[in-house]
């Protein structure tokens, strides 16, 4: 990929949209870019963090794996977004695993580089933690309103989430093409596979979506929001 490309790509990215094009250029010196094949671990939770990596192609997961070894799924990832959202200001290791749902182009930006490039240009330091202060502010409301809610709501809020972010509208249906199973889709809102089960065949036998395992296809938008308003 060209330079050009990739100081175009980090022009789209929240995180660096107050940087002058001077300050993308330094910033594309030190990214490195990467292919990822589907299912490969990016990088695992406990590890020192090396990089973080920005999504060109692909979709990402992240999970933390508890005593049991189950996973807890943190996020799913698409182009565009950024990981892990502890970010380049954080010294502290990976806080969780990382793994390549499909193949994936990825920028890697060195943590050591990029401290090296804040002593040298601080300016670019100081406007992206402007920018991070109104993410995590934005971070704290979602949080807020989700504590507290019972599973139904979470799943529906999840359903809205992956719609608004994965989504592909046709038809009066928006396709959501992420290969996730139901375990993956209960660990996302904290709930068990049967629960989950449960929800989603109601919600197809109420024909307000199709579910299969490379997809889901929501059939009424309007219908999932008012079962939330009416939480």
């Amino acid at each position: 990929m060209s330079d050009k490309k990739i100081t175009e790509f980090f022009q789209q990215i929240p995180l660096f949209q107050d940087l002058t094009i001077q300050e993308l250029d330094r910033l594309e010196e030190i990214t490195i870019s990467r292919s990822v094949s589907r299912k490969s671990v990016i990088f695992s939770e406990g590890v020192e963090k090396e990089a973080v990596f920005f999504i060109m192609e692909g979709l990402v997961k992240t999970y933390k794996t508890d005593e049991n070894g189950h996973e807890q799924i943190i996020s799913f990832l698409k182009a565009g977004d950024m990981f892990p959202h502890t970010g380049l200001f954080n010294k502290k290791p990976y806080p969780a695993t990382a793994e390549a749902i499909i193949d994936c182009k990825l920028f890697a930006i060195p943590v050591r580089l990029f401290e090296h490039l804040m002593t040298e240009t601080p300016s670019i330091a100081i406007k992206m933690m402007h920018v991070m202060g109104d993410i995590i502010r934005e971070l704290q409301e979602k949080l807020q309103v989700l504590t507290g809610q019972d599973v139904k709501y979470r799943a529906l809020s999840f359903l809205l989430k992956l719609a608004d972010q994965h989504g592909q509208m046709k038809d009066q249906q928006i396709t959501i093409n992420l290969p996730m199973t139901h375990q993956e889709f209960a660990n996302s809102v904290g709930t068990t596979r049967e629960t989950i089960n449960r929800l989603l065949n109601q919600l197809t036998k109420e024909n307000i979506l199709v579910v299969d395992r490379r997809r889901i296809v929501i059939k009424d938008i309007n219908r999932i929001k008012e079962l939330l308003e009416n939480k």
